[in-house]
């Protein structure tokens, strides 16, 4: 019993996985064929090897042939590099990307922003957002100058105080590059998370951000 509870708190570290939930997963595994059991062991143990987190965007993505260190979105020229979309997970990436409403670029900021938080910068990649900033909108032509960062945050109190907090701390960066502040506007209703968010609303939340 030893391993299957150790295995049941390993699952209980997943997100919003609580203790039944994570037993139930041991249990489903243990009755599945070795087949199964192989194959999922092989991926997990090959996950590190075959993703890698992208160097401009910090989303996470499979390694390809060229074994570029950027995604396949960040090297898109066709994508619209004025606007700069700041999301908390990668989820929420895909998304607003499956919704087919924005063609801009991205940032995952890893987390967001707890309302009793002290030390609020540790909780998500903000000294990487500066370097990107700094990297990614001082050193464009006009026609690429990043004009716009859209905070793609949820619409519940984490999410809303992550924006506040993302505001401030833009805010030299919006005065030194011209940079617009946005944020996902009516579309996203109340307590409502980007991740579970229709393309329909993700439509007329960008639609209407101010």
């Amino acid at each position: 019993m030893k391993k299957i509870n150790r295995l049941s708190d390993m699952f209980s570290e997943f997100p919003g996985i609580g203790p039944r939930q994570s037993k139930r997963f041991v249990y489903f595994l243990l009755a599945r064929n070795p087949e199964f059991l192989d194959e999922m062991a092989s991926m997990i143990a090959n996950l590190k090897k075959e993703i890698r987190q992208c160097e401009d965007c910090s989303r996470f993505f499979q390694k390809n042939f060229s074994n570029s260190p950027i995604c396949e979105i960040c090297g898109d020229k066709n994508r619209d590099r004025t606007k700069l979309m700041l999301v908390s997970r990668d989820i929420d990436l895909e998304t607003v990307e499956k919704s087919g409403s924005y063609s801009g670029m991205y940032f995952v900021l890893g987390g967001s922003v707890p309302i009793l938080e002290k030390n609020p910068e540790n909780q998500i990649r903000l000294k990487r957002l500066f370097s990107y900033l700094d990297e990614k909108a001082g050193n464009r032509g006009e026609a690429d100058k990043l004009k716009e960062i859209i905070l793609g945050m949820n619409a519940n109190p984490t999410g809303e105080h992550t924006a506040d907090f993302l505001k401030n701390a833009l805010s030299e960066f919006s005065a030194k590059y011209g940079i617009k502040i946005s944020a996902l506007g009516r579309g996203l209703s109340t307590g409502t998370e980007l991740e579970y968010s229709d393309a329909e609303t993700i439509k007329n939340a960008l639609k209407n951000r101010a």
